[in-house]
């Protein structure tokens, strides 16, 4: 296998709820929701670096199409890192995502490792991390 990674998919509660969380309130890029003429087809794509995709997908769907029964999201299960240029983005895209309707789970705060972070939930339990890392700083 390839280290590749095309698609991350979120299973979620309410898909035109968490598209607007994540396009309306967050401000990612999406062309909508699409599929809805499928049963169990329905979901949001959003663009996000290199190529790489979010996608939001009714979690009974997912459940549906893998074939595996629906469990609750587990916020401490997976984390996704979102790593910001500047310092001041973390308390920037903290302040974006309350304001969309997630919960802060970690304010903003220096780190023991040289960097500064914080952590949010999405209205699903999706746990994101918004990061700057002086060693690790995103190309744009």
């Amino acid at each position: 296998m390839k280290p590749r990674i095309s698609v991350l998919t979120l299973g979620v509660a309410n898909l035109e709820h968490s598209f607007s969380f994540y396009h309306d309130g967050l401000g990612l890029p999406s062309e909508g929701i699409f599929g809805c003429e499928f049963e169990h087809g329905a979901v949001a794509f959003f663009d996000l670096s290199a190529g790489l995709k979010l996608a939001v997908f009714a979690q009974d769907d997912l459940a549906y199409d893998c074939g595996l029964p629906k469990h609750p999201v587990s916020s401490t299960a997976v984390s996704i890192g979102h790593n910001v240029l500047l310092r001041e983005e973390v308390d920037d895209v903290m302040l974006k995502a309350e304001r969309a309707g997630a919960k802060v789970v970690k304010a903003p705060q220096n780190t023991f490792w040289g960097g500064y972070a914080g952590y949010f939930t999405d209205p699903d339990g999706h746990l994101w991390e918004i990061v700057w890392n002086p060693k690790m700083l995103p190309a744009d």
